[in-house]
């Protein structure tokens, strides 16, 4: 991210959400992932970056206490979590997640 940073001092940096969501499922018991990944998923499914941060933070005091490692993870990548609510809502999708980049990758790999 520095050496981004310095190279293109203008860009935006979005974590991918699909790879956070990956990381946290790694961390959890089992029978927590289906309920944490659907309240984390709501945080990308608001109308607006306000929005998005209130259910951030709640997800943050819901589930601190017991996964304060992961809390405490994603408190510092935070700034980088909502990013792609600064553009329009029909470019939303393919700036947080980069599986769309990656799926093209690999195509001009093979």
């Amino acid at each position: 991210k520095t050496a981004l940073a310095r190279t293109y001092p203008k860009a935006h940096f979005q974590r991918c959400l699909v790879h956070v969501m990956r990381n946290i499922c790694a961390k959890v018991r089992v029978d927590d992932r289906e309920k944490i990944m659907n309240e984390f998923k709501q945080a990308h499914q608001q109308t607006n970056k306000e929005e998005a941060t209130a259910v951030l933070h709640d997800f943050y005091t819901k589930w601190g206490k017991v996964y304060s490692h992961v809390i405490r993870s994603l408190k510092d990548i935070e700034p980088d979590l909502l990013v792609f609510y600064n553009y329009p809502k029909q470019i939303r999708a393919s700036i947080y997640s980069t599986n769309m980049i990656e799926s093209f990758n690999n195509v001009i790999k093979r």
